[in-house]
C-alpha cells in the first residue's frame, strides 16, 4: 500500500527542507576539507562573500 504522506501533510514540507539543507551542508563540509579548510575558515568565508554580495544588493 502506498502512503501519501511520510509524517503528514503539514510537516512533510519541513521535513524535505531539512534532509536537503543537511545534505547540501555535508557536501560543503565534505568540500571544504577536501580543499584544506578548517570549518572556521569556511564560515568566515561565507561572511565575506555573503557581505560582498549584500553590499552590491544595497548599492543599487
Amino acid at each position: 500500500m502506498a502512503y501519501k504522506y511520510i509524517i503528514s501533510k503539514s510537516l512533510d514540507p519541513f521535513f524535505a527542507i531539512s534532509i536537503g539543507l543537511a545534505a547540501a551542508l555535508t557536501r560543503i563540509s565534505r568540500e571544504e576539507k577536501e580543499q584544506g579548510r578548517s570549518m572556521q575558515q569556511s564560515i568566515e568565508l561565507f561572511k565575506k562573500r555573503s557581505g560582498i554580495a549584500w553590499e552590491e544588493v544595497w548599492k543599487k
